[in-house]
């Protein structure tokens, strides 16, 4: 058995306060201004700020390119003019959605009503993101608090975490952790969808348990990289039955420890286990894994989930070919 983890991003541009700001302002306009061509004239008029909106943010975009004392005083400002037009906007919404609720804002008509109920709801999803969109940005540009733990990068996919793995190319991605571990002939036994990144050495003795549940057995060999390692991770796989734990400790300073990494079978285990990022890259490369187009949580599982089942029809299919030849 052979287990690591990669991420698969949510379908999302890249983040920034201004354009998150951006994006809300123009959802909440849209809605309003479907509201109005149903009521009419009826309650709160609709101000329109799309235009000045649109203008701070490009004001942003041209004063975050300049590292002089006056392009930061004249991007905190414009900031501050960008967070004054989104809360009038969002407050304007809530006033909307308001006058839905006590009839002053209604249609004659059973299907237009019905309509305006479900504009209510986007609106009273919406604003709250908004409204927490501009808190992080106060945070970040008025306190300095670059903190990236529970922050919305999206709001569209507000699930979406923000996930470091180290990689040179790309340091920062914008999606969901997702754990793929193989047996025999490359084919995957089992892959999960975390709801939150968890620490990789958590996920070991699971994935030994659940091998023995879908195959009936105990691996012989379990490998992984340096981040699933731990010493109990290590005692408990072969308390379980794995004879062979080929998982490296990078920070090791025992000689026995660096003896045994140093055997052959330790270094055959680890080469086998670079097999699986080449599946990584395999079903990022040719079932779009690499970017999830569905919506939601649960459309990153089905997402996934389809993608795996595609990749195990192709490896199932070469390994019966492979034993039906005489």
């Amino acid at each position: 058995m052979r287990v690591d983890t990669t991420v698969v991003e949510t379908n999302i541009h890249h983040p920034t306060d201004s354009s998150l700001l951006g994006d809300g302002v123009r959802v909440l306009i849209r809605t309003m201004k479907k509201i109005t061509q149903i009521v009419g004239e009826a309650g709160t008029k609709l101000r329109d700020r799309s235009r000045s909106v649109k203008l701070r943010v490009l004001d942003i975009a041209r004063a975050a390119r300049s590292k002089a004392k006056q392009g930061q005083e004249k991007l905190k400002r414009a900031y501050g003019q960008l967070l004054n037009s989104t809360g009038r906007v969002a407050g304007q919404a809530k006033r909307f959605s308001q006058e839905i609720a006590a009839g002053v804002k209604r249609s004659a008509d059973v299907v237009q009503q019905l309509t305006l109920e479900g504009l209510r709801d986007k609106l009273d999803a919406m604003v709250p993101l908004v409204r927490k969109v501009m808190k992080q940005t106060r945070a970040r540009i008025l306190r300095g608090d670059t903190r990236g733990d529970g922050k919305l990068v999206s709001l569209f996919e507000p699930e979406t975490e923000i996930i470091r793995k180290g990689k040179a190319g790309k340091p920062t991605e914008f999606g969901k952790m997702v754990k793929l571990q193989e047996a025999e002939n490359q084919i995957v036994t089992d892959y999960e969808v975390y709801d939150r990144r968890p620490n990789d050495a958590d996920l070991l003795i699971a994935a030994v348990e659940t091998h023995h549940a879908r195959l009936g057995r105990i691996p012989r060999l379990v490998a992984a990289d340096a981040a699933f390692y731990s010493a109990n991770n290590d005692a408990a796989a072969k308390a379980k039955g794995v004879k062979r734990v080929c998982i490296p400790n990078r920070s090791t300073k025992s000689p026995e420890r660096r003896r045994e990494q140093k055997k052959r079978w330790f270094r055959q285990g680890q080469k086998w286990r670079t097999g699986c990022e080449g599946r990584i890259s395999v079903v990022k490369r040719r079932h779009g894994l690499n970017r999830c187009r569905y919506k939601g949580d649960a459309g990153m599982k089905r997402w996934v989930g389809l993608g795996v089942i595609a990749d195990n029809l192709i490896n199932i299919g070469r390994a019966m070919a492979k034993q039906s030849v005489p």
